[in-house]
């Protein structure tokens, strides 16, 4: 067995070394004036983020011992990283108070695999377990709900006006927002999909080295591994949908003037424009 220690040993020389890859990081972010659409440069997210995860690595490390141990703690301790997770998602897709809608599709898509793991005893209610697993599915809920709603709420104010054009042919509101977003929102499954695809032939993910350096066989490694891919496209599907469903009701979007939909309904999201003939569209 390769012991952890030999494969990266925690010493003076890995500090510095993980100063200079972060450095670089924020420095190639910086010269290559990487931003987002509201053109907030993506420089100093990566140094906070770095700074971030080593601070928080730290007091995990410190704590998880007596989280594991104690049912109470576990369970405040994944409810913590569903409310940061819920957080996190949220003010990704927007500035304004719809954020807590991310709760929906990060709950949505990681209780059900959860409770169905702990009744099956595939995954038993210790935090040696129930921690990683648990954590692995939220983090794939929450990429998969900020690059769905991201994707899809970007391609609605684009494509403003085949929304408009759709409810003019008499699609409903919804049903005219589903048609242009979906596509848009549905690339936030690609991550995982080529993940899963490339296993073993381009990356060896964290859970399968994680084992191996445990001790367990590689056999035992590949089926927890496999476990964990096949339950993340189950996670990160059911988050899309459900990311999708609630900006096409208009439950989670971006600040702005709203959208004349029928009834006089008013969308949100939208702003109002001159078009042809001197109608209003965005």
């Amino acid at each position: 067995m390769l012991a952890a220690a030999a494969l990266l040993p925690v010493n003076a020389t890995l500090g510095v070394v993980l100063a200079v890859l972060l450095v670089a990081a924020v420095g190639v972010a910086a010269l290559a004036r990487l931003a987002d659409g509201r053109e907030r440069g993506y420089a100093r997210a990566i140094a906070v983020a770095g700074l971030r995860a080593a601070v928080q690595l730290a007091a995990v490390s410190a704590l998880i011992g007596w989280v594991v141990h104690a049912l109470p703690l576990l369970l405040c301790f994944v409810l913590l990283m569903f409310a940061v997770a819920v957080r996190t998602a949220g003010r990704r897709i927007t500035d304004n108070g719809t954020w807590w809608w991310a709760a929906a599709p990060i709950g949505v898509g990681v209780l059900p695999v959860v409770v169905v793991l702990l009744l099956t005893g595939l995954v038993p209610l210790k935090g040696i377990a129930l921690i990683p697993i648990t954590g692995i599915l939220i983090g794939g809920a929450l990429t998969a709900t900020v690059l769905a709603g991201r994707r899809a709420l970007d391609e609605l104010r684009t494509r403003h006006g085949e929304v408009e054009a759709g409810m003019a042919l008499g699609l409903l509101d919804r049903e005219a927002r589903l048609e242009i977003a979906r596509p848009a929102a549905s690339d936030a499954l690609l991550p995982g999909l080529d993940q899963t695809r490339t296993v073993g032939l381009v990356t060896l993910p964290g859970a399968f080295v994680g084992m191996l350096l445990g001790g367990a066989s590689p056999t035992l490694a590949g089926a927890v591994q496999l476990f964990v891919l096949v339950a993340l496209m189950a996670v990160q599907a059911v988050a899309v949908a459900v990311t999708l469903e609630l900006i096409a009701r208009g439950r989670l979007h971006r600040d702005g003037g709203r959208s004349e939909g029928r009834g006089g309904r008013r969308w949100p999201g939208f702003r109002r424009s001159r078009t042809l003939n001197g109608a209003e569209g965005e």
